[in-house]
């Protein structure tokens, strides 16, 4: 596993998720919120240099969301948690993710959970250390220590 600093990858990933943005909200017809989420958009984070966007929908309208967003040319991740309320997107061409959640679900935790780090100059550098002692452990060794900080941040608050 490689990491970047935020000054090799940050200014990209912004310029990225604005131009995502935009593709976002003129596609889907229903009010829809678009947001910048994952290490890129938290000021001094640590990260793969991927990009995550959060699209936060109504619950009816979820399913319809999906779709629209697979005309992108993203695909459905099929070996993550998928529900009525939460679906992830990836691109195949770009090291980009859609969390494609249901407003008012538990699943704006990943919201909550970049404006815990972004508002906590201590919890980024705790991140920050705990991503580069995953350096050489395999993707799943990494999500299930970085799954862990995240409960315990999600719980604290």
């Amino acid at each position: 596993m490689k990491f970047f600093y935020p000054e090799q990858y940050q200014t990209k990933c912004i310029q990225r998720f604005l131009h995502f943005r935009e593709k976002i909200l003129n596609l889907l017809p229903f009010s829809s919120r678009v947001e910048h989420i994952g290490a890129s958009s938290i000021p001094g984070a640590i990260s793969k240099g991927d990009l995550d966007i959060f699209v936060g929908v109504e619950p009816s309208v979820i399913e319809n969301a999906i779709i629209m967003l697979q005309s992108l040319g993203f695909e459905e991740k099929l070996d993550t948690l998928r529900t009525s309320e939460l679906c992830m997107l990836e691109s195949p061409f770009e090291n980009v993710a859609i969390q494609v959640v249901a407003n008012g679900s538990k699943f704006e935790f990943f919201l909550t959970f970049r404006d815990l780090l972004s508002s906590s100059p201590q919890l980024v550098e705790e991140y920050n250390n705990l991503k580069m002692s995953c350096v050489g452990l395999t993707h799943s060794e990494y999500r299930e220590k970085k799954s862990a900080f995240v409960e315990r941040v999600l719980a604290q608050a």
